[in-house]
């Protein structure tokens, strides 16, 4: 007999693409979950499972309505989910399955009425730094990324050959350059695929791809 994969996917675990909710209590909260994925790869939302991997059964109707809130009135654009309902005895599970956007960034409104632009890092939401922010807003546009190669890019390429990583910080420093515009090279260098961007809870640093 074979195991469904719903079973199968919450075995595995919250990582990148699969995210757990025992319930929906708030439009506002899961929308930062919704719009992170679609920042993404996309991903699927499995409601009624506890974070270890227990099954806890959710009100499908309750749970649908505010899924469908969130995704067209807490995040913009709007993102249409497709939502799948699985019963295991006498528990439900919601599946909604988050597809990446066409139309990056997407932003969630949180509690204070701002809107926010996060992404999926691992098993968790996190908010999109003003790098990251660019980039998607850039890799959303038409046209190639066209990257400037001064001693200034020479430089940080070198420095990462030897060094593991640098946060924007140390990128200012090492070239004596400003913030904004050790902003801007680190973006076009993102958007080319030549460094990657890392997010963490309490910082951003970058290595080579």
């Amino acid at each position: 007999m074979s195991i469904h994969p719903i079973l199968l996917k919450i075995a595995a675990g919250e990582n990148e693409k699969v995210d757990f909710k025992k319930t929906i209590s708030s439009a506002g909260k899961i929308a930062k979950t919704i719009s992170a994925f679609a920042n993404h790869k996309g991903g699927v939302l499995l409601v009624g499972v506890n974070d270890n991997k227990t099954i806890s059964g959710v009100r499908s109707e309750d749970e649908k309505y505010m899924l469908d809130l969130a995704a067209h009135f807490y995040v913009k654009p709007e993102i249409n989910l497709m939502i799948n309902e699985y019963e295991f005895g006498d528990k439900t599970i919601l599946e909604a399955i988050i597809p990446e956007g066409d139309n990056k960034p997407y932003y969630a409104l949180d509690e204070n009425k701002k809107w926010w632009a996060h992404i999926r890092v691992k098993d968790q939401s996190l908010l999109a730094s003003k790098i990251v922010l660019d980039v998607l807003k850039r890799n959303n546009g038409v046209g190639q990324n066209i990257i400037k190669y001064t001693h200034m890019e020479a430089g940080l390429l070198k420095y990462l050959e030897k060094t593991p990583r640098i946060t924007l910080k140390e990128v200012c420093k090492l070239l004596n350059i400003s913030r904004w515009r050790a902003q801007k090279m680190m973006v076009s260098l993102v958007s080319g695929g030549i460094i990657r961007s890392h997010t963490t809870e309490k910082t951003e640093y970058f290595t080579l791809s």
